[in-house]
């Protein structure tokens, strides 16, 4: 087996979605581990579930910074010991700038309440009961500069049912976040994603054949 990938994973909360990637890697056919957890907010759950995964935890408030770019030094600065290959967000509410997003060529996750490119940015799962859609679910994707627009890794879609109030759809969206996330990082730890523009596709390397990977977490 080959040697598995180090995830760094971003929280500001109480890490569902970290429990689900601490669970992954503690599988021996996992191809990644989680190798630290940062906080931007000291206290909150997903220090715990790290600290009693017996992994180290790192808290960096960004009150203390002056700006974006102040505070993405830092955040590197504070990673650098732990050498990530791939940073994963967890419901990290920071946006992060270019400077970071280059330190990480692997790549830097983060997962969506929402099928995006529909209802991106902030309550996504609001948004969708607004506009009455049928179906929603949540997305996996590379982060860019923009607001959830870099390049889809994986999604998996949930109806909406009649009645549904933004905690109900919420819970079952989230259901389907803790199976889809350890699947994505799968995919991009082993290598078998790969950049094509705006896209990602299949294939370990650039001058290979690639089959273009759609939704491969919903089938």
């Amino acid at each position: 087996m080959t040697a598995r990938r180090t995830l760094a994973v971003l929280v500001s909360g109480s890490g569902t979605n970290l429990q689900a990637l601490l669970d992954a890697s503690a599988g021996a056919d996992f191809p990644a581990r989680v190798g630290v957890v940062l906080s931007n907010v000291p206290g909150v759950l997903a220090l715990e579930r790290a600290r009693a995964a017996g992994v180290p935890t790192v808290i960096v408030p960004h009150q203390s910074f002056p700006g974006r770019a102040a505070y993405d030094a830092a955040l590197l600065a504070a990673l650098a010991p732990y050498r990530p290959d791939i940073v994963c967000l967890a419901g990290f509410m920071r946006l992060l700038g270019g400077d970071f997003l280059r330190a990480f060529p692997a790549g830097v996750l983060n997962i969506h309440p929402a099928l995006l490119p529909s209802f991106p940015g902030l309550h996504g799962v609001r948004q969708a009961l607004t506009h009455g859609v049928k179906v929603s679910g949540c997305t996996v994707h590379l982060v860019d500069e923009g607001t959830d627009t870099g390049p889809i890794v994986a999604q998996a879609a949930v109806p909406v049912l009649d009645g549904d109030t933004e905690e109900s759809l919420a819970a079952r969206i989230r259901s389907e976040e803790h199976r889809l996330y350890p699947l994505a990082v799968r995919l991009v730890a082993e290598g078998r994603l790969r950049r094509d523009g705006r896209r990602l596709v299949g294939g370990p390397a650039p001058d290979a054949p690639g089959q273009a990977l759609r939704n491969p977490g919903t089938g």
